[in-house]
């Protein structure tokens, strides 16, 4: 990765940090120092909020139609779509994933992200609502949908850019301002975005990127008086954190904090297809993805059967430099992530899971960890409770179909959930029992731009992309008529 150093973008402009401090952009394949980035601080977050403030209050953007919206956001699309390979690679060399991953998923969902929104823009309407009118007077009653303010996106560094663009797509649909946090680790994608804005004739101050430290720009960004909704994608851990900074101050928060999704295989699925499918849900991008199909829940009767075909699976990948011809699988994103993957493996082992693939990798040249696979593991155990983050997979047996949905709802998390099964009419029950905010049927996290995404218990609150998307960065006010 070619070394370089990343400013905030703030009011169309690139800036430095107000005192000039940076922080070193690490490259996960080779350790090496890749670059840097501004650390932002209290008055760089000041003035980003400033600006979007501004351009909420009166400014050039609060005076745009809902059509003129939508026509910027498609513009936006276009250059996106443009620059999609640089875009791709910006993401794949800051978490030393293999580039084909974003080529094919990230960037095309983000994409389709953008346009789903452009479409929504002039579409955010009111309603009538008819009352028994006033003191015996009649009355009209309507409801308009406003704005719901400035919006901080904090964004996560597993896949960056496509979760920046739904959260910016659909904010900018509604009508708000963005004064987006990227995480240290991918500060590129997010700041090229921000120049694609400016260029797609968004006005100067709509969207704003202010790079650096959680504890320091996050932190602010949830108490700053400026700001009037948080929407974070992450951890439990720094949801609940956001939470509280953010609820002090009664601003609207939209989380989405992981999970460890449940994937049941019954007898009667195309196992082959399943295998497959498992396989994506553990193994792309390194596992480092929230809806990670990370427990493989398994009747007894193939469990043998789908542990060694995932363990033949996973043995078969080729891990390393992803710059390298034949390499599957890449690093890990950092030396924190590396370090908890492994610390999870070997506790499995300790716990008294089989391992039938993989286990704990050493430190060496490059943040690398082996696809690895448990069976033989009960539900209580940390492997099956606890979200990895990374290339791990647990495989638990169950004898019935009420004994497959008690493992699965018995998850603190739920965001994701597969059933493998050609059976319809169990399929649909599973669906509907099964407690998650999506449910794939024989495919893994479908994920599409037009289909709300978020989970439930603590996976989340509120719902990204679709309609409920834009939705959700709107205010919905009620104005009433006295007709005498």
């Amino acid at each position: 990765m070619a070394s370089k150093d990343y400013l905030h973008f703030i009011d169309g402009c690139a800036v430095a940090a107000s005192d000039g401090q940076t922080l070193p952009l690490i490259d996960p394949v080779s350790e090496s120092l890749a670059g840097s980035l501004a650390a932002g601080t209290a008055e760089d977050v000041d003035r980003a909020v400033r600006a979007a403030r501004r351009e909420l209050d009166g400014g050039a953007w609060s005076r745009l139609s809902g059509a003129a919206r939508g026509q910027l956001i498609q513009r936006l699309a276009d250059l996106v779509e443009r620059d999609a390979g640089l875009i791709a690679a910006m993401d794949a060399q800051a978490i030393g994933r293999p580039g084909i991953e974003p080529t094919l998923l990230d960037l095309p969902n983000a994409l389709g992200t953008l346009r789903t929104s452009a479409g929504w823009a002039d579409k955010i309407e009111g309603r009538t609502i008819p009352t028994d009118g006033y003191m015996g007077m009649a009355t009209l009653s309507y409801t308009r949908r406003e704005p719901v303010g400035v919006v901080a996106a904090i964004v996560p560094w597993n896949t960056p850019f496509m979760i920046t663009c739904w959260k910016v797509g659909p904010l900018l649909a509604a009508g708000c301002t963005v004064v987006i946090k990227p995480a240290e680790e991918t500060p590129a994608s997010a700041l090229h975005l921000a120049l694609l804005c400016r260029e797609a004739g968004i006005p100067d101050g709509v969207v704003n990127v202010v790079t650096g430290r959680g504890n320091v720009v996050g932190a602010t960004l949830c108490e700053h008086p400026g700001v009037d909704k948080v929407t974070f994608t992450g951890s439990p851990a720094v949801g609940r954190q956001i939470q509280q900074l953010a609820g002090a101050h009664f601003k609207r928060v939209s989380l989405e904090l992981g999970g460890k999704s449940p994937q049941i295989i019954f007898a009667d699925a195309d196992l082959e297809r399943a295998v497959q499918g498992c396989a994506m849900g553990l193994f792309f991008n390194q596992g480092q993805v929230c809806a990670a199909g990370s427990r493989i829940l398994v009747h007894r009767e193939v469990a043998q059967q789908v542990a060694q075909a995932l363990a033949a699976i996973a043995d078969a990948i080729k891990v390393g430099d992803p710059s390298q011809q034949g390499v599957q699988m890449g690093a890990v994103a950092k030396r924190q992530q590396f370090d908890s993957i492994n610390a999870h493996i070997r506790r499995g082992i300790e716990e008294g899971a089989q391992l039938l693939a993989g286990g704990p990798s050493e430190a060496g040249a490059g943040l690398f960890v082996r696809p690895t696979i448990f069976s033989g593991a009960r539900n209580d155990m940390s492997i099956a409770r606890e979200e990895i983050f990374g290339p791990v997979g647990t495989i638990i047996a169950f004898d019935t179909q009420e004994e497959a949905i008690s493992l699965a709802n018995d998850s603190r998390y739920g965001l994701g959930a597969t059933v493998w099964t050609r059976d319809v009419a169990r399929a649909h029950e599973i669906a509907h029992a099964v407690k998650a905010g999506a449910v794939g049927i024989n495919c893994w996290a479908p994920i599409d731009p037009h289909l709300p995404w978020g989970g439930v218990k603590s996976s989340g609150i509120g719902r990204e992309c679709g309609l409920a998307g834009v939705l959700a960065y709107t205010e919905e006010k009620v104005i009433t008529v006295l007709m005498a």
